[in-house]
């Protein structure tokens, strides 16, 4: 899980997003289920063994099938548009950023993003099923 390279242009596609998701978040009213999936993809951090966390893992069908995050794929799904308008930013990022953006929108305070989240490419689920 290789940290993504934040340079100048992974920077501007951050911005370019924050702009598709204040749109789309306006548009769909979909703020709740941002902030939801946000929530969710960082709730697997697990401090003991420093594992798991905003990584993007959220994405597979092991996890947004389970049963806490159960209706999190309509706002998976949302999102692929602008993931694919702005490859270079990782889903980990992605997702983390439509929850700042939902709490912006939605009339909360500013919240600073630091982009640079690595993500996974297996389901958390699929880890600690391996593992156990």
């Amino acid at each position: 899980m290789a940290a993504p390279v934040v340079d100048a242009e992974y920077l501007r596609q951050v911005d370019r997003a924050r702009r598709a998701l204040r749109a789309l978040i306006a548009s769909k009213g979909c703020a709740p289920i941002m902030l939801r999936l946000a929530w969710h993809d960082a709730g697997t951090y697990d401090v003991n063994t420093r594992t798991g966390g905003a990584n993007g893992s959220i994405r597979y069908e092991e996890e947004y099938t389970h049963g806490s995050n159960a209706g999190l794929k309509i706002a998976i799904d949302l999102l692929e548009p602008i993931k694919a308008k702005h490859p270079k930013i990782t889903y980990a990022d992605l997702y983390q950023l439509a929850g700042v953006v939902a709490v912006e929108v939605t009339g909360g305070p500013t919240v600073e993003f630091i982009p640079g989240r690595r993500v996974c490419e297996i389901s958390f689920l699929q880890k600690w099923m391996h593992c156990s």
